[in-house]
């Protein structure tokens, strides 16, 4: 590919479907995209939503991770303020072990839910996210104490086995400029959620790039763009195949949660003219088309954000369908100019 291209799994339940369908469908997914040549398949953590199955979203990575050979395995991302740091590293040093110079560490500082369901996730109120650069200067610090060997951020004599030297690259995500900002003073790889927030994607990548200090990893930005890309043999079967994605978002303003929804021939009957105008501008950075049609669009985004991966989310209900949409943007990716 000529831009290195990845994906993000929600692990979506679809109605009349399971968990464990889900399951399923995601490390078939994750082989198939083993052998089109995706570079990373992450993970993301949610929690009481009925639509998304990968909450315990360390478990899945090692489902995944074991049931493929050279694809990259992550996070996109874990959701740090929801956990004690020392846990993580355990986990993700277990992951590295298990599978080396495989696994990703993307992490995040929302909650990934509503604020009652952090609460239950916190036993607290105490963790809301304005400690996390706190947190993340911890968990690093228990994943390489060398880089200062006399620091604080973790408690004396405390070690993470596994994980205490192990090199797992950590990822910053975010939605707005605070993680950009901390991403590019500590020198880490950033990516951008802008496939739901799409209105603070430049600004965001122009921060990030601004405050870039090189580190040991990293020597200059590294940016990841997330992008809503459904492709099919023609253009009106990919925007069918998208209303399921876009009947999810309209349910979301609403505020309603439920499984990811069959597709319809139009979306004209179910939503207003304003809650149409609202779902579409959180999707535009979203593209549905037959190949042609993306390998025409897609080049405008990657030259508009200079993005250096992109990281895709494809919500079909079909999963054939979902395959299908993989697979034909797998060749439109080695096609592109």
């Amino acid at each position: 590919m000529t831009i290195p291209i990845s994906i993000l799994d929600l692990a979506p339940i679809v109605s009349g479907g399971t968990a464990a369908d889900s399951f399923r469908n995601t490390l078939d997914l994750a082989r198939h995209a083993e052998e089109w040549g995706y570079n990373r398949y992450w993970l993301a953590e949610h929690h009481n939503m009925p639509g998304v199955a990968s909450s315990a979203t360390s478990l899945l990575i090692g489902y995944v991770a074991g049931g493929t050979r050279t694809i990259r395995v992550g996070s996109g991302g874990i959701m740090l303020p929801n956990h004690a740091p020392l846990v993580i590293a355990e986990q993700f040093g277990t992951l590295e072990s298990m599978y080396p110079g495989r696994i990703d560490l993307g992490l995040g500082r929302a909650p990934g839910s509503d604020q009652l369901t952090a609460r239950a996730l916190r036993r607290g109120t105490g963790s809301d996210g304005h400690d996390f650069p706190e947190q993340l200067s911890e968990l690093r610090a228990y994943l390489n104490p060398e880089l200062d060997p006399d620091s604080d951020a973790r408690p004396m004599g405390v070690r993470a086995v596994p994980g205490e030297g192990l090199n797992i690259p950590i990822w910053l995500l975010g939605s707005s400029g605070f993680s950009a900002r901390l991403a590019g003073q500590l020198g880490l790889p950033f990516s951008f959620a802008s496939h739901f927030a799409p209105e603070y994607l430049l600004p965001a990548l122009e921060l990030y790039r601004s405050s870039f200090r090189p580190s040991e990893a990293w020597e200059k930005p590294y940016a990841m763009v997330g992008i809503n890309i459904i492709v099919a043999d023609t253009d009106e079967e990919a925007r069918r195949l998208a209303t399921s994605h876009e009947q999810q978002f309209l349910n979301i303003i609403r505020g309603r949660t439920g499984p990811l929804p069959a597709p319809v021939d139009s979306m004209d009957a179910l939503w207003t003219p304003q809650e149409k105008m609202i779902v579409r501008g959180k999707l535009s950075y979203s593209l549905a088309g037959r190949p042609d049609t993306i390998r025409e669009k897609l080049p405008a985004i990657i030259k508009q954000t200079g993005a250096d991966e992109l990281i895709v989310t494809a919500p079909v209900y079909d999963h054939q369908a979902r395959l299908r949409s993989y697979e034909l943007l797998a060749e439109v990716a080695k096609k592109l100019d």
